[in-house]
């Protein structure tokens, strides 16, 4: 009872809290506003310790729908972790986390910056270890180490903002963009960025932190943890457009999008091709912002929350049903057995895929048509498509085996629709999922972007989601088992569906050096001639004095006899000499 009030309470709070943003953010938006606050927390002998937030429209929308989303995740927690005996500790980590992502929205300056970076990975890996097993171990260990190398490269750009005299970086980024020393800074963020949103080659830590709790991956995949590396590229945008830095990041983006969206294709585990999915979305935002499009990368971030976060809390929502299964091989009409949870499920898939006049389709058809209008490359310019018809394919691929096959699983499963609070959460998120793309493109883009372009450009996008669409439900039947034992003989399906390697080599490829050089220092040295030349040496020649010592005190009559003789032969001698 009383974890069900801190559980309405927090509810109740967020959600409120959420809407007074929303509304401060229309405020800020239609008036033009933007809210520089220092907060002067210790002044010591003319030493001042100053904290300084930036409100502007961008933060307060940004800020209400975390707030929102993670109120819904909460009210859903009440009954997916009800059996959790620690489930006060699981809430308060969630609002840590809330917190933590706050704090890094309203920072202006890079020192609280890192520290709501910092609480992100901290709370991240207490969220994936939640469930106490050596899988999960393994993933929060890849996850905080893979977060360290962002949380160095922004230390690191810390340290050369002082070639500037403040860490607010507002006011001089804009005059100081093409100084060396702003470039070295911009590569540094975007470091930190691509570390947090999980881009190549930093991409295997995403899937791994599957291991937490599912309430907790909805809130990380929309919202939190994985948006925050997009969110600073957004306020660092200036250094991206025209550069060096902004080209690279399209072609890494481009093909984390690409890599993501094949690897799904060939993934079974439910929530890890939901994962796959974020990654490939992150790619299509941070390949847009790089082209210096931030407002569209902003737009897409917002949308993808709301049927990111829907389409987790549905897949809880079946595998809480399924009896913990999260293989989709071992799924089938669900669509019978539970219609509400698989009506959520299908709208945020159909959003996920663009389909007109939900939530991703006003973002991903803006993005993939201003794409068409600029100048930019091929390799780019296929990797957008393809991995858009990528995305088709996985996404009616996993509605092929969940909604539409047979029924797999035990026969003794009771599949129903009875988790009403969980429902109710997620009813929520399917109405903003449905309206949200559309109110969020009246109120960002304050005139319609008009993009005048050739009949088969206009209709590329609407092509190549039907051939994906199509490529997905043949992939799933079992006709096409030639073509993936033709690939497996090539060993291709591996290759495809392990992430072109990158958890080896995130794994395997950093540790297996060292344990091999480990291994033979300890046979060579410590085991070896060292072994040989020291201890063992010693050793030896000890228990031979010893024995010969031993010998010699045997109390033997003919040993005592024969060194007395030698004695007095000894001193005669002796005496002979002097």
């Amino acid at each position: 009872m009383k974890f069900l009030n801190i559980c309405m309470i927090s509810f109740v709070k967020l959600i409120m809290i959420s809407l007074s943003l929303f509304l401060c953010s229309l405020y800020f938006m239609s008036n033009e506003l933007v809210y520089f606050l220092e907060w002067e927390v210790v002044f010591i002998n003319s030493s001042s310790i100053v904290m300084t937030f930036l409100f502007d429209w961008m933060c307060l929308l940004f800020m209400s729908f975390v707030l929102f989303i993670a109120s819904l995740v909460i009210f859903y927690s009440m009954e997916y972790m009800s059996s959790d005996k620690s489930i006060n500790r699981f809430i308060l980590l969630v609002l840590m986390f809330v917190m933590s992502m706050m704090l890094l929205i309203i920072s202006p300056n890079l020192i609280s910056i890192l520290l709501g970076w910092d609480g992100l990975g901290l709370v991240s890996y207490c969220l994936v270890i939640y469930f106490q097993n050596v899988k999960s171990y393994n993933a929060g260990m890849l996850t905080a180490l893979s977060n360290r190398i962002g949380d160095v490269a922004l230390l690191l750009a810390i340290a050369w903002m002082l070639n500037y005299g403040s860490w607010n970086y507002v006011f001089f980024i804009e005059v100081f963009k093409m100084s060396l020393e702003m470039k070295i800074i911009g590569g540094l963020v975007m470091l930190a960025a691509m570390t947090k949103s999980a881009q190549i080659p930093f991409s295997s830590w995403l899937p791994a932190a599957m291991a937490a709790p599912t309430p907790v991956s909805a809130l990380v995949h929309s919202s939190t943890l994985v948006t925050a590396g997009v969110y600073l590229l957004i306020r660092f945008n200036i250094l991206l457009s025209d550069t060096i830095l902004g080209k690279f990041l399209l072609l890494i983006s481009g093909l984390t999008m690409f890599m993501a969206g094949l690897g799904a294709n060939y993934e079974f585990d439910l929530k890890k091709i939901i994962a796959l999915s974020t990654l490939s979305q992150l790619g299509l935002m941070m390949s847009i912002l790089s082209m210096g499009f931030y407002k569209l990368a902003f737009f897409h971030l917002l949308t993808h929350a709301l049927f990111k976060a829907l389409l987790f809390m549905c897949a809880g929502a079946i595998i809480h049903n399924m009896n913990n299964f999260q293989d989709i091989r071992y799924m089938g009409s669900l669509s019978t057995f539970m219609p509400l949870t698989s009506s959520c499920f299908n709208v945020a898939n159909l959003a996920l895929c663009g389909m007109p006049f939900l939530a991703g389709f006003y973002s991903k058809d803006l993005i993939l048509e201003v794409v068409s209008l600029s100048y930019t490359n091929l390799l780019s310019f296929f990797l957008y498509f393809i991995s858009t018809g990528l995305t088709v394919s996985y996404s009616f691929r996993l509605v092929y085996y969940t909604m539409t096959d047979s029924l797999n699983c035990s026969s003794l499963n009771m599949l129903n629709d009875e988790g009403w609070i969980m429902l109710k959460g997620m009813f929520g998120l399917l109405i903003m999922s449905i309206v949200g793309g559309s109110m969020l493109n009246w109120l960002m883009f304050s005139s319609v972007y008009m993009i005048c372009l050739p009949n088969h450009l206009k209709l590329l996008t609407l092509f190549v989601c039907v051939l994906g669409g199509l490529i997905g439900y043949l992939l799933s039947m079992v006709s096409l088992y030639f073509y993936n034992k033709a690939l497996n003989y090539y060993g291709m399906t591996y290759f495809l569906g392990s992430m072109w390697f990158m958890p080896y080599i995130s794994t395997y490829g950093i540790i297996n050096f060292p344990l091999n050089f480990g291994f033979m220092a300890i046979k060579s040295f410590d085991q070896g001639w060292s072994e040989y030349m020291g201890g063992q040496q010693l050793n030896s020649k000890l228990m031979m004095f010893s024995k010969l010592n031993q010998i010699l005190q045997n109390n033997s009559l003919k040993i005592y006899f024969m060194t007395m003789v030698l004695w007095v032969m000894l001193l005669l001698n002796l005496l002979i000499f002097l």
